[in-house]
């Protein structure tokens, strides 16, 4: 997988279109972050910071990428950018519907100049519909779309706010995917596309598994199969009062859970519909995993993989096995998944910003004095 050619004028900021260019620049694309010149993108100056004083946030999904500060609001700026779309294979903007049209950067325009240009919009609730002109944060769409609902052991609770906001990474993934599958498209001879993303739309895609039961009924937060129905699909408390996870599925998984924590009597009961059963197996669970500490039972049940100890995002990210496949490493989650058993990845630094300004508009033959 080699992006490296391929050129995408980034004018997102913040988090969901950064995450989305920085998936494509770890695959080898030139990702061209434009940004406006007296602030840039508002993710610089959130904190904490790295050692360098870079923003964590803005690290993370904006390293190895090129910045370039234009003011579009100027005859300039719109011509200097004019320029660079006449050069890229891709734009990803991330305003709220219909501004990029007043920026005079919008898709029609932009595609008249390169109609082999693939123009990503990525919204919170989309370019068309009732909430096209709605705000919102990734908070709002998990709410939307159900997916906050979920959160809940049980009707009783109030929803909880999900450990990392799902819509906007969701979103930002939904976004990379679309426009690799533009390039394609345009490779097999379909010429440039535009594409509307939403963030709310990532984020009902990703509830499928519980989305195809509503449409039969209204499922509810502990209720199905994957969200705490099931006495052997939970989470326990283990006896350092740290949390496991039981994960057998499947009948033969649950089986080898058994025989590891030596509850033979316990493998006739993996699959009963009976609520009485079910709650006296839940009980039954309860006080066995009681018995151990929660880094005790990863190690009792070794390589049957149906425990797993909770770990705090600290102890994730110092994670021997995501060290060893490289996803992690400096400082830096990196691209999630291998090829040719290496990580695409850019080791680069992120930009100041407008750092490569003369530069980029240089390769396009736009004369960046143009711009004093």
């Amino acid at each position: 997988m080699d992006l490296s050619g391929v050129r995408v004028l980034d004018l997102t900021r913040l988090l969901p279109g950064p995450y989305a260019t920085q998936l494509l620049a770890d695959a080898g694309a030139d990702v061209v972050k434009v940004e406006s010149p007296d602030r840039g993108d508002y993710a610089r100056t959130m904190t904490p910071t790295t050692e360098d004083g870079v923003s964590r946030v803005f690290d993370a999904v904006n390293r190895g990428k090129r910045s370039v500060a234009l003011d579009l609001t100027t005859d300039a700026g719109l011509a200097a950018f004019d320029a660079l779309a006449r050069e890229a294979d891709a734009v990803v903007e991330g305003f709220a519907p219909g501004t990029a049209e007043r920026l005079d950067v919008g898709h029609e325009r932009l595609r008249e100049l390169n109609p082999e240009l693939v123009y990503c919009s990525l919204s919170g609730y989309g370019g068309t519909g009732p909430r096209r002109d709605h705000p919102g944060h990734d908070l709002n769409y998990v709410a939307t779309t159900g997916l906050l609902d979920m959160t809940r052991a049980d009707d009783g609770e109030r929803p909880r706010i999900p450990g990392v906001p799902v819509a906007d990474m969701a979103g930002g993934q939904a976004a990379a995917f679309a426009i690799v599958a533009g390039l394609l498209s345009r490779e097999l001879g379909n010429g440039g596309c535009y594409v509307d993303t939403s963030l709310a739309e990532a984020a009902l895609s990703v509830t499928q598994p519980v989305a195809a039961l509503a449409f039969d009924g209204d499922p509810r937060p502990g209720g199905t199969p994957l969200t705490g129905e099931l006495p052997w699909y939970d989470v326990y408390e283990a006896g350092d009062g740290r949390y496991v996870t039981l994960a057998a599925l499947e009948e033969p998984f649950w089986q080898a859970f058994c025989e590891a924590a030596d509850r033979p009597n316990l493998v006739g009961v993996h699959g009963t519909t009976d609520p009485d059963e079910r709650a006296a197996l839940r009980e039954a669970l309860t006080d066995l995993f009681a018995e151990r500490s929660a880094a005790g039972w990863e190690r009792l049940c070794g390589d049957t993989g149906m425990v797993a100890r909770v770990r705090t995002p600290a102890e994730a990210v110092a994670d021997e096995s995501f060290r060893d496949r490289g996803v992690v490493h400096d400082g830096r989650v990196g691209f999630p998944g291998r090829v040719d058993g290496t990580v695409p990845e850019t080791d680069e630094t992120v930009p100041n910003l407008g750092e490569h300004t003369e530069s980029v508009l240089s390769e396009v033959g736009f004369d960046p004095d143009r711009l004093t």
